[in-house]
């Protein structure tokens, strides 16, 4: 077998990997770039290899850094299946139109701004796409081998988000694991990741490579957020991504009304993908350590909204609530107009509960920013920004230790992919003084030959 890196070196977003054996080519992932547009410019450069030549996709799990780039590969000239789990497909049926209506929005947006004499911008892929794109699909069972010609290709439940999964391709001779996005133990929706006993090759996410997540209880801490920004008599906007993380904000806000924690205000989810993949939840509650009837009663705390004129209506709130919106990086989406309107404001607060690519407006944000520009506006920052990192579905450096001590035998080599050059570097070091193992940064497609 030989693996190429197509995406996610030395950096977070883009996951792709080519996997090739002597008359198959596969992919793994499929992921857009994200954050500046200096990284995502590489979207609209030309696929590295011939996409027809792919024989099939498989995918670890539904974000858009993993599959977002599918509809246009089919665009390019993909015709082969892609492989999932069963909760992935349906996430994947939501958040891939999602994403395809979002790039029309944004370049209608643009088009708006343009100057006549510049051409019209065109999105990367549409709706339509997206939704043509769903037919090429293929659902699999948790556990089951299946060939795709001369490999053997298993998927095993990963515990970080719905449907997730670790990939495993073998020809027979080698055996290459693909982590996707490792979870993190004792969660509370997700399962706890299963241990890995031996693999003859690993690719392994280093996102969290250089940092340990907040100790503590995240539940007490979101509490403390949302009362201090009651007692200032403002609103709440916590940028969400809207699989995984929505759900556990939800859950979060739950065990804080139960104990009488915080106030009764109301909670507002807006989202319509949100609301869409929450609703899978409880569908795939095998998945979850959540029971029936505790998976209704959480994800029912909070008021859905649905259409645009409701959204806008929240922006005229005058008393305490919390509004949880996309995207979670907050570079677009509805929470973007919840942020023209309170983000001036001391009394209000924005809280974010994951990962800031480099390049996006919760990243500037986090990191001090004193104004905003949001749809070619500037909005000066007076609301609190506060950041909890407890609730990452990623392990950090001493959990991905900790998972890697359960292998019964050193893999051969270890690849560190999806991290930022300084976390892979960070990782990589901590590994191998911990085991002594060969672990290699691949460079952007760079290949290695397995065999």
């Amino acid at each position: 077998m030989k693996i190429t890196f197509l995406g996610a070196v030395e950096e977070v977003t883009g996951s792709k990997y080519l996997v090739e054996a002597k008359d198959v080519k596969i992919l793994v992932d499929c992921g857009l770039f994200q954050g500046d547009k200096e990284i995502t410019q590489r979207n609209w450069s030309p696929f590295p290899i011939a996409a027809e030549s792919i024989s099939a996709l498989v995918l670890t799990h539904a974000h858009m850094d993993h599959t977002g780039y599918i509809p246009l590969l089919i665009k390019n000239g993909f015709r082969g299946k892609i492989y999932c789990s069963k909760a992935t497909y349906e996430l994947c049926a939501i958040l891939l139109i999602d994403s395809g209506s979002l790039q029309e929005d944004e370049a209608r947006h643009s088009n708006e701004r343009r100057d006549p004499q510049h051409p019209a911008v065109m999105p990367l892929y549409t709706k339509l796409d997206a939704e043509n794109s769903l037919k090429f699909f293929q659902a699999v069972d948790y556990d089951t081998v299946w060939n795709i010609k001369s490999l053997q290709v298993t998927l095993i439940r990963s515990g970080h988000i719905l449907g997730s999964t670790f990939v495993i391709v073998s020809d027979g001779k080698q055996k290459l694991t693909f982590s996707g996005d490792l979870g993190r133990p004792e969660q509370f929706i997700q399962k706890s990741p299963p241990h890995v006993k031996e693999t003859d090759f690993l690719v392994l996410e280093s996102t969290y490579g250089n940092r340990l997540h907040e100790q503590g209880n995240p539940i007490k801490a979101l509490g403390k957020v949302v009362n201090a920004t009651v007692n200032k008599g403002g609103v709440l906007i916590i940028p969400s991504f809207v699989v995984e993380r929505t759900q556990t904000i939800l859950y979060c806000l739950y065990q804080l009304k139960q104990k009488k924690a915080i106030p009764n205000i109301p909670i507002f989810l807006d989202s319509p993908t949100g609301i869409g993949v929450t609703e899978l939840f409880c569908k795939f509650k095998e998945d979850l350590r959540l029971s029936a009837s505790s998976c209704k009663e959480i994800f029912n705390i909070a008021t859905y909204i649905h259409t645009v004129e409701e959204s806008k209506h929240l922006d005229q709130l005058t008393q305490p609530a919390i509004i949880i919106a996309g995207s979670g990086m907050a570079d677009g989406g509805r929470v973007m107009y919840h942020l023209q309107c309170f983000i001036s404001d001391a009394k209000n607060t924005v809280a974010f509960v994951g990962y800031q690519a480099k390049g996006t407006e919760g990243r500037l944000l986090v990191e001090g920013a004193k104004e905003l520009r949001i749809h070619g506006i500037s909005y000066i920052v007076r609301a609190e920004i506060t950041m909890i990192t407890a609730l990452s579905a990623h392990a950090d450096y001493t959990e991905i230790i900790e998972w890697l001590g359960y292998f019964e035998k050193p893999p051969k080599k270890l690849f560190l992919t999806h991290g930022q050059i300084e976390a892979a570097e960070s990782l990589k070091k901590k590994i191998e003084e911990r085991f002594g193992w060969c672990v290699v940064i691949p460079k952007y497609l760079a290949s290695f030959d397995l065999d």
